[in-house]
């Protein structure tokens, strides 16, 4: 007998999520911002989730750093590490969005296999990706975090762009590309914005 003989979910009998949708007044989705640290994808999340929220939307951010302060507690940034990551917050965005919540998530998620890990668990038709675009060249020069200059340093190992690989999605791989080198961060945000707001409203 293994440990799955003795899990027997529930699922047919909760709450289920339309009534929860239909409560809070829209279409739960996952909203998954990724790109290389410094791209901007924190300060756009906040930045949509304040707007949303003043919108009358509920939502809640997952953003990288915080859960690795607790929920990820531990992982480090190894390939297994990492798929380990992913899979966990994209099991909890999936919670969310079956709570009727919109969760924006804010995570590197440098492979594609990664991003097709998430979108295999959260489900294709609520997985909203948004590629944040912008060179390494760029990031660093902004460096918020002083990753790049560590890195820099030798003092940040596995770091992504230098030591990890990205892979940047091609045509036709991803919902949205921001491209925050080419536009400012209230356009960024406006675009965006406009992108998010017909996927989740039911008006």
């Amino acid at each position: 007998m293994t440990a799955a003989d003795n899990i027997h979910p529930i699922f047919d009998r909760v709450l289920r999520r339309s009534e929860k949708e239909a409560r809070l007044k829209q279409r739960a989705r996952v909203i998954w911002l990724y790109g290389l640290s410094g791209s901007g994808k924190s300060t756009l999340a906040v930045a949509l989730e304040r707007r949303l929220f003043a919108e009358g939307f509920t939502t809640h951010l997952l953003d990288g750093d915080n859960v690795r302060s607790g929920l990820n507690r531990g992982l480090g940034f190894s390939d297994a590490d990492r798929v380990e990551n992913i899979r966990r917050v994209a099991e909890v965005a999936k919670l969310f969005a079956h709570a009727g919540v919109v969760p924006i998530c804010s995570f590197i998620t440098p492979l594609k296999a990664l991003r097709e890990s998430a979108r295999e668990i959260i489900g294709a038709e609520d997985f909203f990706d948004v590629y944040v675009k912008a060179s390494f060249e760029t990031c660093a020069r902004r460096d918020p975090k002083g990753l790049y200059a560590k890195a820099g340093a030798g003092g940040v190992k596995q770091f992504t762009g230098k030591d990890s690989a990205f892979e940047e999605p091609a045509a036709g791989e991803v919902s949205l590309v921001i491209d925050t080198e080419a536009e400012s961060p209230e356009a960024s945000l406006d675009h965006l914005h406009a992108a998010v707001r017909p996927n989740i409203s039911l008006t």
